[in-house]
């Protein structure tokens, strides 16, 4: 099958490639001055990574390059302010200048601290992602924000820094467990309910098959999903306006990743998320009762949970208040005047908010 390439465009323009067998395109996508590379990864794609190192010095069109691993903990473990430092060091230790890349290889996690490590060495160098898991391929490497968590929250250390290019090679998610896959697609979930209705009538008419990474529908949701946000990026790369949309389900989301210590996958979070974001816009009397049960009845189809811990609200209020999401101290949330018709919802009373959770609180 061919490779589709979607393009960011604006000041900050690349292109996102997606095909299968095309990590040669990650050594294309250097400019020819680069030196020296660092390629992030995390310790089950150590074998992987070092064939990706092999590739990347067999090309020698460009002269010869040197290419060193940093192998980092996997999931938000590895997104510590410590971890990066750690990849600083490596970098200083072998003298990298602002004409030398950063390869961040494996899931969001990982890409997103690799975009944060080139945005912040020497004011920023250049970083191509490779995202190897279906949250990565749709969401973390797609669009240029990166960042760290801290005791206080997730991301709320970062830089918006573009890649040079992501490479969404389709085979890298084959290792993937159905679980990992599965999560990973809650991001493709919400483009759906945001932007692409096409991606809901997929799931619908076969939730088992649109999540197998070897299909023609898995394919065609993950596009539509990335196109999504390629379009969105364009207009917003600073998430000054539009691109907040693509917050749907987060702002719970992120405080229930908070409250497990990060022991929740990602999906899983802003699938609750979601579905209280449904609950909160059909409260306010801007969301259908139908629409609001297509995102459990959706959700539900791919094995996502719906639900989480009744008596966690007080310890989610808190979190969600300190949320990057909030705006000089008042809550916002994007919620759905139906779907695919996302709006703002700025400094809703809290009963409101307590109201919406018995939705999902179990």
């Amino acid at each position: 099958m061919s490779t589709t390439t979607i393009s960011v465009t604006g000041d900050t323009a690349y292109d996102i490639s997606i095909g299968r067998g095309i990590l040669d395109r990650v050594s294309e996508a250097l400019e020819p001055g680069v030196r020296k590379v660092l390629v992030v990864h995390p310790p089950t794609l150590a074998a992987r990574a070092a064939e990706l190192r092999d590739r990347l010095l067999s090309d020698t069109a460009n002269g010869a390059r040197e290419v060193l691993l940093a192998e980092v903990p996997d999931a938000e473990q590895g997104k510590r302010i410590e971890v990066a430092a750690f990849c600083w060091q490596v970098m200083g230790q072998a003298d990298f200048t602002r004409t030398d890349a950063v390869v961040g290889y494996g899931g969001g996690a990982v890409t997103d601290l690799a975009g944060f490590v080139a945005a912040t060495w020497l004011r920023g160098v250049q970083v191509v992602q490779v995202p190897t898991t279906v949250l990565g391929l749709v969401d973390a490497a797609v669009g240029g924000k990166t960042g760290i968590n801290t005791a206080e929250g997730k991301n709320l250390v970062g830089a918006f820094w573009a890649p040079r290019a992501v490479i969404g090679d389709l085979d890298e998610l084959g290792s993937l467990s159905a679980n990992e896959a599965t999560a990973g697609f809650a991001e493709v979930v919400k483009a759906g309910f945001i932007w692409a209705p096409e991606i809901l009538d997929i799931i619908e008419a076969d939730p088992r098959r649109v999540v197998d990474t070897t299909t023609d529908e898995f394919r065609r949701a993950v596009e539509l999903a990335i196109g999504m946000k390629a379009q969105v990026v364009s207009d917003d790369f600073r998430e000054a306006g539009q691109r907040e949309i693509l917050n749907y389900g987060h702002t719970l989301g992120h405080a229930i990743e908070h409250a497990e210590r990060y022991r929740w996958r990602h999906g899983a979070a802003i699938s609750v998320g979601m579905l209280y974001a449904a609950e909160l816009s059909r409260l306010a009397g801007r969301l259908s009762d139908a629409a609001a049960e297509r995102h459990r009845s959706i959700l539900e189809s791919l094995g996502l949970p719906t639900s989480y811990r009744a008596g966690a609200w007080p310890q989610l209020l808190a979190t969600m208040q300190r949320d990057k999401k909030s705006r000089g101290g008042m809550l916002r949330f994007i919620l759905l005047d139906d779907i695919a018709k996302p709006t703002v919802l700025q400094a809703p009373d809290e009963s409101l908010l307590f109201a919406a959770y018995q939705e999902v609180g179990a």
